[in-house]
């Protein structure tokens, strides 16, 4: 049996958030390990993902890309790439996983009321009510966990950093999902990181071949850094647009609350946690949120309605 387009959207978005949910212990790991500045880090994603997504294009049908479609592009490669990644990294070193992960429940509330400004999708009681729930289950489960109770070099600029974070995330999911269901994500993707690694190398370069990453032998470093490269970010990327073909950017926001599940499965799974009432009722919240939102009316049911 065929899976329905949103059924597609919503298991799109559960693999992308696994490998968003793994890169948030795994960035902590090299960082705080002085492997590499979030910076340099931050030039490394660009630059990789441009050249991979651009060798990619060349086995793809080309297409052409209208010149004001082309500055959007470039527009959601700075707000999506470049600025959240960038300040994503920089905040994370300097504040706790679970601050981080805390603070990305903003996502949803930024894309909803980003999505009315821009997109006129309309904000319901409904969408409201589960944009709240699901990020309540979210912060419940954050701190009802035993992995909550990890802290490191917590401070106001890490925190505003990853909320900053949050904001450009969401602009970039609004701003581009027109654009998706016009272009594949190769063509989407390889303007966008091109646009973010021309403005990242010039600011950073320098600290990506002075990184300490390339100076040691040790070989877990390395797997560390392969994986953000390929697992958080050719690899989601590659995702992002397929789903915002099929769901709303507010559906699709609401899917970080679904990182800090990831993190609890996983520790379970390692035995670095146990499973407790507690984190089934938080499940329930997170997934009870994504459902409200996404039967929540779009600005096309709204219009329909009018016409009837």
């Amino acid at each position: 049996m065929a899976l329905s387009k949103k059924t597609q959207g919503h298991l799109i978005m559960l693999a992308v958030m696994t490998a968003f949910g793994l890169n948030i212990p795994i960035n902590k790991y090299i960082y705080s390990g002085g492997y590499m500045t979030p910076f340099a880090m931050t030039t490394a994603r660009m630059t990789f993902a441009a050249i991979a997504f651009w060798i990619v294009s060349f086995f793809m049908p080309k297409e052409k890309v209208e010149k004001k479609d082309l500055l959007i592009l470039m527009c959601g490669g700075l707000s999506g790439m470049l600025f959240n990644q960038g300040l994503f990294a920089f905040g994370l070193s300097r504040t706790s996983p679970v601050d981080a992960s805390l603070i990305t429940t903003s996502s949803p509330l930024f894309a909803m009321v980003i999505a009315a400004i821009i997109l006129k999708e309309p904000i319901t009681f409904k969408k409201v009510g589960g944009v709240l729930l699901g990020g309540l289950g979210a912060i419940l489960l954050i701190y009802t966990g035993t992995h909550s109770q990890i802290v490191a070099n917590n401070n106001l600029t890490g925190d505003f950093a990853v909320l900053g974070a949050q904001l450009f995330y969401s602009l970039y999911l609004v701003i581009t999902r027109p654009l998706s269901q016009k272009y594949s994500p190769i063509t989407m993707m390889k303007w966008m990181f091109l646009t973010s690694a021309i403005v990242a190398l010039p600011l950073w370069g320098k600290d990506l071949v002075h990184s300490h990453l390339f100076y040691q032998n040790e070989s877990k470093p390395f797997l560390a850094l392969l994986f953000v490269l390929f697992g958080a970010t050719f690899f989601t990327y590659l995702l992002i647009p397929l789903a915002q073909r099929r769901i709303r950017a507010t559906t699709i926001s609401m899917y970080t609350n679904v990182q800090p599940l990831i993190a609890s499965i996983v520790a379970i799974c390692f035995g670095m946690d146990s499973f407790t009432i507690e984190k089934l009722v938080s499940a329930l919240f997170i997934f009870v949120g994504v459902y409200l939102v996404t039967t929540s009316k779009s600005r096309k049911d709204v219009l329909l309605e009018k016409e009837e």
